[in-house]
């Protein structure tokens, strides 16, 4: 990307440029079987560099590239190459990234295990199938990659729960007769209390946004949304 930038033209912090360029990367030999990298963090690479490099514009010989190829199967537990951290930018660890998608089937959020092939709908819209941890390839799913595609979910440790807010988003478990499953839920109330040697003792109101039910819950329910 280096050489890219030596030639790049105003069109490298455009958003359609950095995803072919994207999606140039991904699709090359040398990035057989890695995690993708996505568009924004070449858009940001970009922008550092010609904020602290600026150079003269000159055409850019990748600006009218059209991709086709679609990747191959992309396992989400393999090791892959990480951007460099800008200065004073906090840039996360794509080695460990990890996904959760959301099922068109119960609208629960599950663990993404394989990214297997991607498609664009008549609206534009993008999609990916996906596989999820623990099952088949029976249960593969196509899912909106907007609205259903999100960095997995954080558990929290008992002496975390300081950090949950009444507002908060957060994915519950949720516990039924005939079903348990993970859904976005909202913190309505909390009743902090002491801690003691089970761990925290603190009670969360949380409104389930699918059905808008509500239940109190404890702190090994709940995982928080990453935040950077």
């Amino acid at each position: 990307m280096e050489k890219i930038h030596a030639e790049s033209t105003e069109k490298s912090l455009d958003q359609e440029f950095c995803k072919r360029l994207a999606r140039n990367f991904n699709c090359s030999t040398g990035r057989a079987g890695k995690p993708t990298v996505k568009w924004p963090e070449v858009q940001s690479w970009f922008q550092e560099r010609q904020q602290s490099h600026p150079v003269k514009f000159a055409s850019s010989p990748n600006s009218n590239l059209e991709l086709s190829v679609v990747p191959e199967a992309i396992p989400l537990n393999e090791a892959h190459e990480t951007p460099q951290a800008f200065k004073g930018e906090k840039v996360p660890d794509l080695s460990e990234l990890e996904f959760e998608a959301r099922s068109s089937k119960d609208g629960a959020w599950y663990d993404v295990d394989t990214f297997l092939t991607h498609r664009f709908l008549t609206s534009g819209e993008a999609e990916v199938r996906v596989r999820f941890v623990g099952f088949g390839a029976e249960e593969d799913e196509w899912v909106n990659v907007k609205k259903d595609i999100r960095e997995r979910s954080l558990p929290l440790e008992h002496s975390e729960c300081g950090k949950v807010r009444v507002g908060d988003l957060v994915l519950c478990f949720q516990e039924r007769r005939d079903q348990a499953r993970y859904y976005d839920a909202h913190v309505v109330e909390i009743q902090r209390r002491m801690h003691d040697i089970r761990g925290c003792r603190c009670l969360f109101l949380i409104r389930y946004n699918h059905d808008n039910t509500e239940e109190r819950v404890r702190l090994r329910r709940l995982c928080c949304r990453p935040t950077y």
